[in-house]
């Protein structure tokens, strides 16, 4: 949720923002009119209650038996206009809580303007694999290999789910805890949070009311699957006051991700590149706003680490503002090629969040030496999402024979295999 503040004090650049995202800048202005009728209403409020005091203290002191009648008749009056305008008051204040828990975070200078089609390839890592035989997409490796069964998925639950077995099975729990173990190397505190949570949470995450649609919830209770270790991560501190001496604090986790998809026929439905259920590894911190950007700028190195240490080739995406998260100030996508299907597939997004997420979660931290609290910024990236990254080390690594090298970081967990091949 951006600052009030802001609003009131810079609209013009709240709204810039705003048009560069493609969205209505009116709704500034309905922002800045609620705020200032609410400001009014209480205003009023307090002097007909301070006079309803005074009035009071008057009654209780005369002797006036029609004097004292009048005041209290008179009050009367003010009492129910002071009712009148609570009600109002109760009834902007909704108005304008809604529409503050919509309107998205001001993106930086540097982000351009527009949607996808804005996307800027700022970095490319590694060189695409080259074959002497046609490379195979995974949705036919796969099968071959015997480690992905799409029709058991369908089966199971319906489409755009599948199984992995065996060696597949394997590879994605190795992909799972080698990334752990990286990320605490690299300085982050693992995490294993519930994969349902609360509404508040949600809402705190920057989730909710927005993606209210693409949530699965469990409608007996107040209760959601959770779309990503994002969200029960930003509410591990949600309503708490933290010491600056604590801070940063840089947190991973290991989730499944739950989310209905709304996919177009005929883009990314084939294979196991887009579904509503998926696995992935977050990375999260919590800063003071001093050290937001090194922050920002160091879990970006993080994660193109992972993605070397894996071997994949990819390329750095400073995303569009109608394409970055409405929470960030700014986001940057890592995309991994995949030599099957030919495509770069996005694999992390990493955003610089600000206080978006602290204010809507009531996060904030007591500063060395000084008075009074500040909100946190946070930052939260993935490293990597599955099963992007399982397209593209098969696809990337398969040879002539069908067969698919596992790429040697991962050995520990495989258990000796390092290639992986059709069981006979």
């Amino acid at each position: 949720m951006i600052d009030i503040e802001l609003i009131r004090q810079q609209p013009e650049l709240v709204k810039a923002g705003m048009i560069k995202r493609n969205m209505q800048p009116a709704l500034i202005d309905k922002a800045r009119s609620l705020d200032s009728r609410r400001r009014e209403l209480l205003v009023d409020v307090e002097t007909l209650k301070a006079e309803r005091n005074k009035a009071s203290k008057e009654i209780g002191a005369s002797k006036d038996k029609t004097a004292r009648e009048e005041k209290i008749a008179a009050m009367r009056a003010v009492g129910d206009r002071i009712d009148a305008l609570d009600s109002e008051l109760a009834a902007v204040d909704a108005q304008l809580d809604e529409l503050m828990a919509t309107l998205p975070n001001v993106v930086e200078d540097r982000v351009p303007a527009g949607g996808e089609e804005a996307n800027v390839v700022v970095k490319e890592w590694g060189d695409k694999p080259k074959f002497d035989f046609v490379p195979k997409a995974h949705w036919d490796l796969g099968p071959q290999l015997g480690i992905i069964n799409f029709d058991q998925g369908v089966a199971l639950t319906g489409s755009r789910f599948y199984v992995l077995s065996g060696a597949g099975a394997r590879l994605q729990r190795a992909i799972i805890s080698w990334m752990l173990d990286l990320h605490i190397r690299q300085g982050y505190t693992e995490k294993y949070t519930p994969f349902l949570v609360r509404s508040e949470t949600l809402f705190g995450a920057g989730q909710l009311p927005r993606f209210a649609e693409n949530l699965y919830k469990d409608h007996e209770e107040d209760l959601y699957m959770i779309p990503t270790a994002e969200v029960p991560l930003t509410g591990l501190h949600m309503g708490e006051i933290l010491d600056e001496a604590d801070l940063p604090r840089r947190y991973t986790a290991y989730s499944p991700c739950f989310r209905r998809e709304k996919m177009s026929a005929g883009r990314d439905v084939r294979g196991i590149k887009r579904g509503h259920q998926f696995d992935k590894v977050e990375m999260y911190k919590f800063c003071t706003p001093e050290d937001s950007v090194a922050e920002f700028e160091q879990m970006m190195a993080d994660a193109e680490a992972t993605a070397q240490g894996l071997g994949l080739p990819y390329r750095v995406i400073l995303k569009g503002a109608g394409d970055t998260s409405e929470a960030a100030h700014i986001s940057f996508d890592i995309e991994a090629w995949a030599a099957g299907c030919g495509e770069w597939l996005e694999v992390s997004s990493i955003s610089r969040v600000g206080d978006y997420q602290a204010r809507r979660a009531a996060i904030r931290y007591r500063p060395k030496g000084g008075k009074g609290t500040r909100f946190v910024h946070t930052i939260n990236g993935s490293g990597l999402a599955l099963p992007r990254v399982m397209i593209a080390i098969l696809e990337n690594n398969q040879q002539a024979d069908g067969s698919v090298r596992v790429p040697k970081v991962l050995a520990p967990w495989m258990g000796g295999v390092d290639v992986i091949r059709a069981e006979k």
